[in-house]
């Protein structure tokens, strides 16, 4: 009897001892910071590097005969500007091209199909991909370089229904 009681007692030790080990770790994770550091008379914002860029749910109506989608805006923000060496900033972005939608326009990838996303600049003249912007002049401090996209359907094929993305990077140029 006495050993089934210092069973018992040392069984509940190493139970509440488990518990406690376990409750001690009531949450963890990572922070992971990631940047470079470029030579450069602006700094780009962190929440401008990498961007999502929403579109929406496109009617395949609104895409029919090559239609198209409205625009959502997007800017670049430039950070710290000195203009000391530089004046202007020329954008081009690079991707997969959809040339048989639009010349200079962004394939889209996933179930949807025949359909491109279109870059444009703030006056919604269309950014042909790997072609740098008109020299956008650049002030001291901070800057917005101002641009758009929209969806563009095929003029030949019907748009196929789905979820997309594409994918499109850009390379900033001071002159």
């Amino acid at each position: 009897m006495k050993l089934n009681k210092l069973g018992l007692v040392l069984g509940l030790g190493l139970t509440v001892a488990a518990g406690s080990a376990f409750a001690a770790d009531q949450g963890h994770g990572t922070v992971e910071f990631w940047g470079s550091i470029i030579d450069a008379p602006c700094s780009i914002d962190p929440n401008s590097g990498d961007q999502r860029v929403p579109l929406g749910q496109v009617s395949a109506n609104a895409l029919k005969d090559g239609g198209r989608s409205v625009s959502n805006t997007f800017k670049i923000k430039l950070l710290q500007c000195s203009t000391e060496t530089y004046k202007t900033v020329q954008t081009t972005f690079t991707g997969a091209e959809a040339a048989a939608i639009l010349p200079g326009s962004l394939g889209i990838e996933g179930l949807a199909k025949n359909a491109a996303v279109v870059i444009t600049d703030a006056g919604g003249t269309q950014i042909k991909l790997g072609e740098p912007t008109k020299a956008q002049t650049i002030r001291d401090g901070s800057n917005d370089l101002n641009f758009a996209a929209y969806l563009q359907g095929s003029a030949t094929d019907a748009a196929v229904p789905g979820d997309f993305t594409a994918i499109a990077t850009f390379a900033l140029t001071y002159q």
